[in-house]
């Protein structure tokens, strides 16, 4: 990896924590299937720079980040590795029900060191989170991701939700139930997909 691939200027004591993190995700994988089979030789560019976009997306002055279904980390393990250097201070909280990979995330905050809360529990029993930025990468269809977010966001947050290429069909179908803003978003990582941008969130 090189900072010309992080598209961020980082310090390499970040990079290095990002490439741990990586090793420690090859290393787990074949035994909890983190992230497809298919998907480990590429991880960088399919996990890593896809979640690092998110980032660049984020308002300047959030102070909260909750990561739901965080599965192996993606996007929110990245997201406490960047926000431990650009932004200090901020809380960020990874919510995956699974214990086995629950565990592999603690192991990444730990091993990288960085801080990160791990909550090992259903999202919609979870204690409300009151973030003010929610992501949430192949988790759900819009519709209940937005279900979600109500539950865990404050008031005024932003959420960030990658989409495939039947984005559009999600949004429709989510609009019959939710009022929101939203910015569609092209990845930098798959021209067929897209960084859904959502504010002022209610029900419709």
């Amino acid at each position: 990896m090189s900072d010309r691939e992080i598209g961020l200027d980082v310090s390499r004591e970040t990079i290095e924590r990002l490439e741990h993190y990586l090793a420690m995700l090859e290393k787990w994988n074949p035994a909890i299937n983190l992230v497809s089979k298919s998907t480990i030789t590429n991880a960088w560019s399919r996990h890593f720079k896809d979640s690092i976009q998110l980032y660049q997306h984020a308002p300047n002055d959030w102070t909260h980040w909750a990561d739901l279904g965080s599965g192996g980390g993606f996007p929110g393990a990245v997201i406490a590795i960047l926000a431990n250097e650009l932004t200090p201070g901020a809380q960020v909280t990874l919510v995956e029900s699974d214990q086995r990979k629950a565990a592999f995330l603690r192991s990444v905050l730990r091993e990288t060191e960085v801080s990160g809360t791990v909550a090992a529990k259903r999202i919609e029993i979870a204690e409300p989170l009151a973030a003010d930025v929610i992501s949430a990468r192949a988790l759900a269809d819009l519709t209940t991701l937005l279900g979600f977010a109500e539950r865990h966001g404050r008031n005024e947050a932003t959420y960030l939700f990658p989409k495939g290429i039947n984005w559009e069909k999600e949004l429709r179908i989510a609009q019959e139930s939710w009022k929101f803003t939203y910015c569609a978003i092209t990845s930098e990582t798959d021209p067929n997909a897209t960084i859904l941008k959502i504010g002022d969130l209610a029900r419709a």
